[in-house]
């Protein structure tokens, strides 16, 4: 009788060293993927960003005295790469590079021989991919942060990862001008 209760004492012991290594092993393997996903970003934004000095001068050929268009996206760029491993500085200047751009190819519109000029087109079309990815890279981010904040927060995953300090990750989200109806007028 006393065999089969130190038995089982060690069992339940053993199953919760198992739950606790596993819990905490599968915190670290979303963590990483987290990290991941998130340098995959940093990647596509850097990629986005080292295209921007050639648009710009492109740009400039056509378009000389659109000077504050021009300003925005450099100062958008330079924002990026100052903010090195900080994510919320690269994200901010991740979203006013987007607002600049945008007003960058809507000037393209005033100006028909760069709208025509095939290195204006190419870098165009180039940055046009380098959305498309930035797009899907952002999507796996916020579902890699959506499996971490899933095992943080619920039970009884969540034991695990308040005594090993885990927390949630903040999930990617558009800025407010992202968020507001496109105004078109003519």
């Amino acid at each position: 009788m006393v065999y089969v209760v130190i038995g089982v004492i060690v069992l339940i012991v053993v199953l919760i060293v198992i739950f606790f290594i596993s819990s905490y092993n599968g915190l670290i393997s979303l963590r990483n993927g987290v990290r991941n996903q998130r340098s995959q970003i940093d990647v596509e934004l850097k990629r986005r960003f080292d295209l921007v000095p050639n648009l710009v001068e492109t740009v400039k050929g056509y378009a000389n005295h659109e000077k504050a268009a021009l300003e925005d996206v450099i100062k958008a760029r330079n924002s990026y790469v100052s903010a090195g491993t900080d994510t919320a500085k690269a994200l901010a200047a991740d979203s006013a590079l987007e607002g600049a751009l945008s007003k960058l190819f809507a000037l393209s519109e005033s100006y028909p021989d760069l709208k025509a000029n095939a290195n204006f087109s190419k870098l165009q079309s180039e940055l046009s991919d380098i959305e498309k990815r930035i797009v899907f890279a952002r999507q796996f981010y916020n579902d890699s942060v959506m499996k971490i904040n899933n095992k943080v927060e619920m039970f009884p995953s969540n034991i695990v990862a308040g005594m090993f300090r885990f927390e949630t990750e903040p999930f990617f989200e558009a800025a407010a001008p992202e968020r507001e109806n496109v105004q078109v007028s003519f």
